[in-house]
C-alpha cells in the first residue's frame, strides 16, 4: 500500500508510491552514445586560453602558472551589478530592483572532469572558493540571501558542459527560506532543540537511511524524500550558517561531497543532479535553531501536473532501498 510521508525540515508531505515503485538498479539510465569529452574544448569558454570569452575574472586561484580554480561573473547574470536596492509599493505590486551579485565557479581547467573524478584536494579547494565568494556576497549590503549551487547536465538546468558552480547574491529573502527559518525557529520554541539536529540523531540511531558517515558528516537519504535517491549532507556540529565551518570540517566535506557524488556516478551511470548549500543568511550566524546542509537531488524523474498542482510530490523509489543500494555504489573507477 501507498504511504505518506511527512517531512518535518519542510512541512512538505510526499507519496511513496510502494505499488509503482521501481528498484534502485532501474533508475540507471541506459547510455545511446559516448559520453566520454575531451579535457580540453577549443570553443568552450571555461577552458584555460578562453579566458576572453568571459567577463574579467574576480578571483584566480593559480596553479603553476595557470590556475585551478577561476571566478567570474556570469556573462548572462540574473541580477545586475550596478544599482542600489530600492523597494517599491503600489498598492498590490511589490517591486524590488534586480540587484545583487551573481558569479560562475568554474571548478577546474578540465573540461571532462566532474566532480566526482575530481581529487579530494581539488574538491576542497571549490569549497574553499565557495566559502570565500559567499562571504563576499553576504558582506554586499544590498544582498539579503546567498546562493550556492551546481547544475550538472541537461536536465538539472546547464548550458555549459565544463564543470562550474554558481553563486547568486539577492536581495531578498526567498519565501522559501524564511518559511523553513521560520519553521525551525516554532520548532526549538516549542522543543528546546534545533530540529535538523534531532533528525540527524535519529538517522543516525536508525541507520536505515545513512548513506556514508565521516568524521564531522553524515549523508542520508531523507525519510519523506521528494525525489528518488535525493540526499542530504549534514554537519554533525550544530552550524547555522555555511561561514561557520572550520577548515578541518571542510576538508572533511570536500571528501564526503566527492564521495556521495562518485556512488551516484558509479551507481547509476553518472545522472544528471542539481546540489546546493542550504544555508541561513550571514547575519543570523550562531542561531540555536537552524542548521545547514547540502541538498543533492538527481534528476531521475520529472516534475507532473500532480506535484504542480498539489505541491506534493510522488516518489516512486522507497528511501531505504535508495540508501542500501548506495552504500554498495564504488567510490572508485
Amino acid at each position: 500500500m501507498p504511504e505518506l510521508r511527512h517531512n518535518v525540515l519542510t512541512r512538505e508531505w510526499v507519496i511513496i508510491a510502494s505499488e509503482r515503485a521501481k528498484r534502485p538498479h532501474e533508475f540507471v539510465r541506459e547510455r545511446t552514445q559516448k559520453e566520454e569529452r575531451p579535457s580540453y574544448e577549443s570553443r568552450c569558454p571555461f577552458c584555460p586560453g578562453n579566458e576572453a570569452l568571459t567577463p574579467p575574472a574576480t578571483l584566480v586561484l593559480p596553479n603553476d602558472g595557470a590556475w585551478k580554480v577561476r571566478v567570474t561573473p556570469n556573462k548572462f547574470a540574473a541580477l545586475s551589478y550596478e544599482g542600489d536596492r530600492r523597494r517599491g509599493f503600489a498598492d498590490i505590486r511589490r517591486t524590488v530592483t534586480g540587484v545583487g551579485i551573481h558569479e560562475v565557479i568554474i571548478e577546474t581547467p578540465d573540461h571532462s572532469k566532474t566532480t566526482a573524478l575530481l581529487e579530494d584536494r581539488q574538491v576542497e579547494t571549490i569549497l574553499d572558493t565557495y566559502l570565500n565568494r559567499f562571504n563576499y556576497a553576504s558582506s554586499d549590503p544590498r544582498v539579503e540571501q546567498v546562493t550556492i549551487f551546481k547544475n550538472h547536465g541537461e536536465a538539472a538546468g546547464t548550458s555549459l558542459e565544463h564543470p562550474h558552480s554558481q553563486i547568486i547574491g539577492a536581495p531578498v529573502i526567498t519565501s522559501q527560506l524564511r518559511d523553513r527559518l521560520i519553521n525551525a525557529l516554532k520548532h526549538f520554541d516549542e522543543y528546546g532543540e534545533c530540529i535538523f539536529c534531532h533528525v540527524l540523531k535519529v538517522e543516525l540511531q536508525e541507520q536505515t537511511r545513512i548513506v556514508m558517515e565521516t568524521e564531522h558528516f553524515v549523508t542520508f537519504v531523507q525519510f519523506a524524500a521528494l525525489t528518488p535517491f535525493s540526499m542530504l549532507i549534514m554537519p554533525r556540529r550544530h552550524m547555522a550558517c555555511f561561514s561557520e565551518i572550520r577548515d578541518a570540517e571542510a576538508a572533511d566535506l570536500a571528501r564526503i561531497l566527492r564521495r556521495t557524488l562518485a556512488k551516484l556516478y558509479h551507481g547509476l551511470k553518472n545522472p544528471d543532479f542539481n546540489y546546493t548549500i542550504r544555508t541561513a543568511p550571514r547575519e543570523v550566524c550562531g542561531v540555536k535553531y537552524f542548521h545547514w546542509y547540502v541538498s543533492i537531488i538527481p534528476r531521475l524523474t520529472r516534475v507532473a501536473g500532480f506535484e504542480l498542482g498539489s505541491g506534493m510530490f510522488i516518489n516512486t523509489s522507497l528511501p531505504e532501498a535508495d540508501a542500501d543500494f548506495l552504500r554498495q555504489a564504488s567510490t572508485e573507477a
